[in-house]
């Protein structure tokens, strides 16, 4: 009684967790760029009750008796599946069609989004909206401020037309926008603010542009939209409460067969 009682311990611990991701992806359905969980299960230890025997000339072979002990958090994995892009209109706003990521600096340190609502600062440096620089090739991308307008390209160069050229349309190149991609993008850790940071795991970064292969396209005016399916996230907490419910039960079970076995003394 006493394995199968930790045995339902163990599912309760692990479907909070999967109701805690499900939880998470829930609030963030409609943060741009954001990328959902997922939990994955296996199974804890098995006793051996009674181990298996090769067949012999005269009887045939026995398999093994075992007993499991529950279950055990395998992974929580980040799907980096492509969400479906916004129209905006607006020209800072860029959605990437591909795998690559934009880079800001949060101080010294490069981290990483697919969260492209951008911004221009003061000095117009491009940031976002906590002010972390986006990273161009030769570092930040500056417009001046006497520019005109301005539009990105989808290799992510940033034109401008300066409007202390008399009215003349000298369209100019700011910068190009840098991207990054990783050999295991599942790799990626999440630090909050729609950012990743690289791994031991996900390997370095590699640099490229727009349109080359393997980083996707920039497109302005877009931005990227979550990738959580709210159908699924309530399906899966329908089966998550379900599965908790269940795990109760064979505690409550176990309860109730031990006291029948203590009331045997009276």
């Amino acid at each position: 009684m006493l394995r199968s009682m930790y045995s339902g311990i163990t599912g309760l611990r692990n479907f909070q967790t999967k109701l805690d991701v499900i939880g998470n992806n829930i609030s963030n359905v409609n943060t741009y760029g954001f990328k959902k969980g997922r939990t994955v299960f296996k199974d804890l230890v098995s006793q051996t009750v009674a181990g298996a025997s090769a067949s012999t000339d005269t009887r045939g072979g026995v398999n093994p008796k075992q007993v499991g002990l529950g279950s055990q958090l395998a992974t929580i994995d980040t799907l980096h599946g492509q969400g479906s892009t916004q129209f905006t209109g607006n020209t800072l706003d860029l959605a990437i069609s591909g795998d690559g990521f934009f880079i800001v600096m949060d101080g010294n340190e490069p981290v990483y989004t697919r969260a492209g609502n951008f911004y221009m600062d003061e000095n117009g440096d491009l940031v976002d909206g906590d002010g972390r620089y986006l990273q161009g090739v030769d570092g930040k991308i500056t417009i001046p401020t006497t520019a005109s307008s301005m539009s990105i390209g989808q290799d992510g160069t940033v034109y401008f037309v300066d409007a202390e050229d008399g009215g003349e349309a000298t369209l100019q190149e700011a910068g190009q926008i840098q991207l990054a991609k990783f050999a295991n993008t599942n790799g990626l850790e999440k630090v909050g603010g729609n950012l990743f940071r690289a791994s031991s795991n996900s390997g370095p970064a590699e640099l490229g542009t727009g349109t080359q292969q393997g980083y996707g396209t920039l497109e302005s005016g877009f931005l990227e939209m979550s990738n959580v399916d709210l159908a699924e996230e309530f399906t899966e907490m329908i089966v998550a409460q379900r599965g908790f419910q269940a795990n109760t039960r064979i505690i409550t079970t176990s309860d109730e067969i031990l006291q029948e076995l203590v009331n045997l003394k009276r």
